[in-house]
């Protein structure tokens, strides 16, 4: 009898433990926006794109219904579509350089362009940006094949629906900071699309705080493993940053920051929003700037000093990516639609959406925060200045152990400054803003102070 009720005893508690959780709070607003993703549009989306036979960046620019050319004509009057419902805050462009021949992959002089759709942010003292990518052009086998069909609905119309969907729900809505949804040309030919625009806004000292690239992300099963999986999507995030480390590289070191860069802490983010707003949904962090030994449209980004990461498929099926569309041994090859999980294609979407509205709805970035190292001690005091810009409840102080990938502990204060029984020796922390409803900004890892 007693051994009855020592053991009813333990499973309560192991019960109560199990179940003790953090009530999950959600903007509503943001909330509604992840209700309105449609798998329906995303596939409308890609069936259109399907359509123009290739968007292979060398392809031509001059028939209306086929290449990229006419590809990225009907992106942009996409756009133009969604900006009736802006109140004229949506304005849309194709943004074009001439690209001379490289020797590369570029055998002839080509317009490059890609079409930006900016949504102007209301409030006239936020200069913050907030940008998603993906890339519109793809390829067959050989990358310099301009002629033959290229389906390319994984790689990347998924990215470039994403950012298309992302674009017609948000521009219904109003956000202090700006939101820029772009889908590049040539990165197949060697992220030249992406480089055109980020070495643009390094020169324009545009205050980008955030790149969400998505490339090959509405697919759920691999290659040769046969893994199906449509729950977890990846998130790539440099570690060591490529922007001056000779300058940082010192500091970094002595500080343990080696996991600690703008992109990690942005890859963070976006598990932890993705996950409060997208059900049945893992954002799975990989500590690498992108796949092994292959590239991507956020690398110029980070390596002109911008947090940019990528956002990638759980299971990548190399038989229906840089494939021409044939059979071979039973084996189907080919970027074709009949591949495509759209609900997973939704929830990666719907992921993207709510990072980028919680972000632009968010405060600035607490301003010079700083750790005590005036005297050794087993506590830690951090002290900041309020957010430039943005209504401010407070801020989240941020801690974690230095082996845990993530933020394990969220403390609010309204304060500037607050004292802490965790040592520096043991403990990462970060202070973050949030708005009165919950929207937080991006995490500052505190700098050397007294």
């Amino acid at each position: 009898m007693k051994m009855k009720k020592i053991s009813i005893a333990v499973l309560v508690l192991f019960h109560s433990t199990l179940f003790a959780q953090t009530t999950v709070q959600r903007d509503p607003e943001i909330e509604q926006m992840v209700k309105e993703v449609s798998a329906d549009s995303i596939q409308s989306y890609i069936k259109s794109l399907v359509a123009f036979g290739t968007r292979n960046t060398l392809s031509t620019q001059k028939d209306p219904k086929r290449g990229i050319g006419a590809a990225r004509n009907w992106i942009l009057s996409r756009f133009n579509q969604f900006a009736k419902n802006s109140g004229g805050r949506l304005t849309a462009i194709i943004d074009t350089t001439t690209y001379a021949p490289d020797g590369k992959r570029v055998d002839t002089a080509i317009n490059l362009g890609n079409v930006v759709a900016t949504l102007k942010g209301t409030d006239p003292n936020d200069k913050r940006i907030f940008l998603v990518s993906g890339h519109m052009d793809n390829m067959r086998t050989s990358v310099m094949d301009r002629t033959g069909d290229a389906p390319g609905a994984n790689d990347d119309g998924s990215g470039t629906a994403a950012v298309m969907e992302c674009a017609r729900i948000m521009s219904g809505h109003s956000f202090p900071a700006t939101i820029i949804f772009i889908t590049v040309a040539g990165e197949e030919q060697g992220l030249l699309g992406a480089t055109f625009m980020a070495n643009k806004a390094k020169k324009e000292n545009w205050n980008i705080e955030a790149v969400l690239n998505n490339d090959i992300m509405g697919s759920n099963n691999s290659s040769e493993t046969n893994i199906i999986d449509n729950t977890r999507i990846r998130v790539f995030s440099e570690g060591l940053p490529a922007y001056e480390l000779d300058k940082n590289g010192k500091m970094i070191r002595q500080l343990g920051l080696e996991n600690d860069g703008k992109a990690r802490q942005l890859a963070r983010y976006v598990k932890e929003v993705g996950e409060r707003y997208v059900d049945n949904l893992n954002v799975v962090m990989v500590y690498r700037n992108d796949r092994f030994l292959r590239g991507g449209d956020h690398t110029p980004y980070v390596e002109n000093g911008f947090a940019a990461v990528r956002i990638t498929e759980m299971n990548e099926n190399y038989y229906h990516q840089h494939q021409n569309v044939r059979k071979e041994n039973g084996i189907q090859y080919g970027d074709l639609m009949e591949f495509m999980d759209f609900e997973y294609l939704r929830k990666n979407t719907a992921m993207n959406l709510c990072n980028l509205a919680n972000l632009a709805k968010g405060p600035s970035m607490p301003q010079e925060v700083k750790v005590d190292v005036k005297n050794l001690t087993n506590y830690t005091i951090l002290n900041w200045k309020q957010s430039a810009s943005g209504k401010t409840k407070g801020y989240y102080v941020l801690v974690r152990e230095t082996t845990s990938p993530t933020w394990q502990k969220k403390i609010f204060t309204a304060d500037t400054n607050i004292k802490l029984p965790y040592s520096k020796d043991n403990y990462f922390f970060a202070v973050q803003s949030v708005s009165e409803n919950g929207n937080e900004s991006l995490p500052v890892v505190p700098a050397v102070g007294r």
